[in-house]
């Protein structure tokens, strides 16, 4: 081997690699960049210096605009798709990170990098170089010699494959390297567009070169093949020649060997400093530039002897070592201080260890995902990055109790900040066992959808995102979903001992970074005002739970069923022939060919004709039998979802179901729910209505619900500061009677009730950015009326106009919009060329911050409401939480004061331009309440 080793890396090719790596969880950073691309190529490049440390080093990158490859063949490349927008915002970053490391970029005009890097790499080797092309391109293998290699990174590893000329030959089956341009001639190459011979493959091109050696000798005796591959040759002779001048990298760039240039510099850590912290790279921080890397895990013993009753720390072992992606660490390489307490004795000085400490991050190991059902099976704490500590639990209630009881005064503790990771399952896991944590919570899984909320928020995506760290996952224990996987009981605990340190040490890790995110990007107080004291308000919601009237449930199901097949039957005597009802293909023939209700019925990719919901609402008036399949499919979907599958949800050991709530799925920020989703129970139309007559009150006790009047249209007054919304709401007007009267400038008690409905509607619609096409169709009305009806409203309330204006332009410059509190929604599509994926970021940048800050008010009145209820001691509970009401269990007589509390707390949670109004009801269902 030479002594000089110059690399030379093909940029667009490792960038490409880069993103798409991550393109189903791309990383996105707290501005909504899509850094992917960036910090893939910034890995790649890293672990190239580190490996292999090469004397000499650049990074060849094609130019914009035509280069001669197009000049010859105009279809070069032409049906690769449009190049990302990431992608575009990422190459100036990386070229800027590149000059940063003092590595030269190079771009000559007209020829692509694999020119300039054969160029490059064919002189570097006569001046006794061994020269490294850095690509995953196997075009490059043309350009092999004893002293010239690809250096190729193996997908999903840190490893590379280094393939020399003899390699090359060996892999493809050829006699020589240059025989890799014949070879691509041939069989073509779909990602340069390189067309090649129809019909063959690899295995053919080889055959072919075997038996005749070159593109040249072939075409001279095509005499000699046979059959439909002598006809398809002969007939692309000319596109054979083409691909080949296509496939070959040329070697003549006007391009030199600067040694001197190409050398490997110091980096500028001042630059790289500025991006890395300007793209929130903090672990390559920390990796590349030595800065604020954790110190290592104590060593010595603390707190008397309770570290010598543990085991010794582990250190890294390398023949235990995993194929890892580029960068990336894991357990087996990490090291760490993982410990397991066995005797009453250690817990007892575990316990007393984590009660003087100022926060604590812990974890349940659990039999189930329900936590209200489930058993503990240990609980892991850490405090220190690289230590933790599990604390297997007994099978047996009495024994686990008094195992538990020990943390009791640690868990109890309100001084102690306690940190999780989705620490609401936590919190409800210990309730099962008479403990009540308290003190201020710090969820990690909550801060990163604050920062990121369209993004995933698992602890194993957030370790690879923000600590390029491998978890160990839960499967490599229990086995895969299904009948066969094993609860964690089952599983040894010094397996499991790994594991759940491994939680606890990684989400602190997680809660650091995390912390200084919230706090960089002003959502800090969003954070601990809101979103953490909110984690206790649903704890109790959920562990309270909702009764049912199970024999209401009985009677719908009854009734209903006879309703559906009565439905059904008309349904059939309207197409004149019975069918499945239930089968969308059978109701396109039904409603297409056999009823002929549309012209030009819409057909899927396979042919067959739509019959959604959407496309079945178009065509509402066109035959009695749409009304009728709606109502079917409706009131199959009420039975199936909700009257049937209710009475299974409840719960053996409260007799309720406990809905669980979700704080990290909107990206609006509101509230779901899951086990049952009580957030989409239908109440358009009747049926739907009558639902709520089955949620009842505890025995003896009344059904309140309060509900916030127009809250998103007062926020949009409140937004566009709108003089006429402003004054109506002050006035205390019907907002739509009153846009009605402005719209149609007649008198108030002129307004006829389909003029208030229509007013409605355009007031709704204008806030999720309707068009004059979906205004129409919402309200059956012509596209010319509706538009008119639109125009209207905005000469009526021109302030609304100017806040959507305003609130498009401001996504277009920062990215994102706010909310009331400033909670953040990203729009990387605002810019889009797309007019179609332009025009959804467009509605959302108008809609985000009206919905987002609904829901942000009524999260602080369920905050307010709670505390009161707490400092009152009162016996009722809130129980529900449906978009902008709330729903509570109340007791007799406390109901005066639930009452004024609610209502006190909910119309004062913010300070609005305009009043914030509630209707509430009592009742002995939701339906009587509501």
């Amino acid at each position: 081997m030479n002594k000089n080793k110059l690399f030379l890396l093909d940029a667009y090719a490792l960038i490409y690699r880069s993103y798409y790596a991550f393109i189903r969880n791309p990383r996105v950073n707290s501005k909504g960049q899509n850094t992917s691309a960036v910090f893939g190529f910034v890995n790649t490049l890293e672990e190239v210096l580190r490996k292999e440390d090469p004397s000499h080093i650049a990074v060849a990158f094609d130019p914009p605009g035509p280069t001669f490859r197009h000049v010859e063949f105009e279809a070069y490349k032409a049906q690769r798709e449009a190049t990302p927008e990431d992608i575009k915002w990422s190459v100036p970053v990386i070229k800027e990170i590149i000059r940063a490391y003092n590595i030269p970029v190079l771009e000559v005009e007209g020829y692509e990098a694999d020119d300039v890097i054969g160029t490059l790499a064919k002189r570097a080797d006569k001046e006794r170089f061994d020269v490294y092309m850095m690509t995953p391109d196997k075009d490059y293998g043309q350009l092999t010699e004893p002293h010239i290699f690809i250096y190729k990174p193996r997908y999903g590893s840190n490893e590379f494959e280094l393939m020399d000329d003899r390699r090359v030959t060996e892999k493809y089956g050829l006699s020589h390297p240059g025989q890799v341009i014949d070879l691509l001639g041939l069989m073509g190459d779909t990602s340069d567009n390189i067309p090649g011979c129809p019909g063959v493959g690899e295995k053919t091109a080889v055959k072919l070169l075997q038996d005749f050696g070159s593109i040249d000798n072939l075409l001279k005796h095509t005499d000699q093949l046979k059959g439909a591959l002598k006809k398809k040759v002969e007939e692309h002779t000319e596109q054979i020649r083409i691909s080949r001048m296509l496939a070959t990298i040329k070697t003549d760039v006007p391009i030199e060997v600067d040694e001197d240039l190409f050398m490997r510099q110091q980096i500028n850590d001042e630059a790289l400093r500025t991006i890395f912290e300007d793209l929130e790279f903090r672990t390559l921080l920390s990796r590349v530039l030595k800065e604020d890397t954790p110190p290592p895990a104590s060593k010595v013993p603390v707190q008397g002897d309770l570290f010598s009753l543990f085991n010794a720390p582990v250190t890294p072992d390398s023949s235990d070592a995993v194929a890892l992606p580029t960068g990336f660490t894991d357990l087996g390489s990490t090291p760490h201080d993982y410990r397991m307490t066995t005797t009453e004795q250690e817990r007892k000085e575990l316990a007393a260890l984590l009660s003087a400490q100022k926060e604590v991050c812990f974890d349940s190991e659990t039999t189930g995902v329900d936590p209200l059902e489930s058993e503990l099976v240990g609980l892991s704490f850490a405090f220190r990055e690289g230590e933790a500590y599990y604390v297997p639990i007994s099978a047996d209630r009495e024994h686990a109790t008094n195992e538990i009881a020990i943390f009791k005064p640690f868990f109890e503790n309100r001084d102690i900040v306690k940190i999780g990771q989705n620490i609401k399952y936590d919190i409800l896991q210990l309730r099962q066992y008479g403990i009540q944590v308290k003190g201020k919570l710090f969820d990690t899984m909550i801060a990163h959808y604050l920062l990121n909320p369209e993004q995933r928020h698992g602890m194993d995506y957030m370790a690879e995102s923000y600590l390029q760290y491998r978890t160990i996952h839960i499967e490599e224990l229990i086995g895969p979903r299904g009948k066969n996987q094993k609860s964690m009981r089952e599983v040894d605990p010094s397996v499991v001992k790994d594991y759940a340190a491994e939680d606890a040490d990684i989400t602190l890790k997680l809660k650091n970074i995390l912390e200084e995110e919230i706090i960089h990007n002003l959502v800090g107080h969003l954070f601990h005002l809101v979103e953490a004291p909110l984690i206790y308000v649903l704890a109790d919601m959920e562990w309270t739970g909702v009764r049912l009237d199970l024999e209401a449930l009985k009677e719908l199901s009854w009734q209903y069923s006879a309703e559906l097949e009565s439905i059904e039957h008309e349904i059939a005597a309207m197409a004149g022939m019975p069918f499945n009802v239930n089968s969308p293909k059978q109701i396109g023939e039904v409603l297409f060919d056999r009823l002929r209700i549309a012209d030009k019925p819409k057909k899927t990719k396979t042919g067959q004709y739509k019959t959604s919901e959407e496309e079945l609402e178009k065509l509402r008036n066109r035959h009695p039998i749409i009304e009728k399949i709606l109502e079917q499919r409706g009131l199959k979907k009420l039975l199936g979802t909700y009257v049937d599958a209710f009475p299974l949800l409840v719960s053996d050991r409260s007799g309720k179901v406990h809905t669980s709530f979700n704080q990290t799925v909107a990206a609006t920020g509101r509230l779901s729910s899951t086990n049952p989703n009580l957030q989409n129970i239908p109440i358009r139309d009747e049926r739907g209505r009558e639902m709520r007559k089955v949620f009842i009150p505890d025995e003896g006790c009344l059904f309140l619900s309060s509900d916030y009047s127009q809250i998103e249209l007062r926020i949009m007054a409140h937004l566009s500061g709108d003089s006429n919304m402003v004054e109506a709401f002050a006035k205390g007007q019907d907002i739509h009677a009153a846009t009605a009267a402005k719209i149609y400038k007649i008198p108030l008690e002129e307004v006829t009730g389909d003029m208030r409905r229509k007013a409605k509607t355009a007031n709704f619609g204008i806030i999720y950015g309707i068009s004059p096409f979906g205004l129409s169709e919402r309200l059956n009305i012509p596209r010319g009326e509706a538009k008119e009806l639109i125009d209207e409203y905005f000469v009526t309330f021109p302030g609304v106009k100017q806040y959507m204006d305003n609130s498009i332009l401001q996504a277009r410059e920062k990215g994102y919009v706010e909310t009331l509190l400033g909670r953040k929604r990203y729009l990387p599509d605002i810019n889009s060329r797309n007019a179609t994926v332009r025009g959804y970021a467009e509605r959302n940048a108008i809609n985000a911050p009206i919905q987002g800050s609904a829901a942000d008010i009524i999260k602080m009145a369920m905050i307010r409401i709670f505390k009161r209820f707490e400092e009152e001691q009162l016996r009722s509970k809130m129980i529900l939480q449906v978009h902008d009401e709330l729903n509570f269990n109340v007791f007799p007589d406390e109901l005066e004061k639930v009452r004024q509390i609610v209502t006190y707390e909910m119309e004062k949670a913010y300070n609005l331009d305009v009043p914030l109004v509630i209707d509430l009801g009592v009742g002995k269902n939701w339906l009587e309440a509501h």
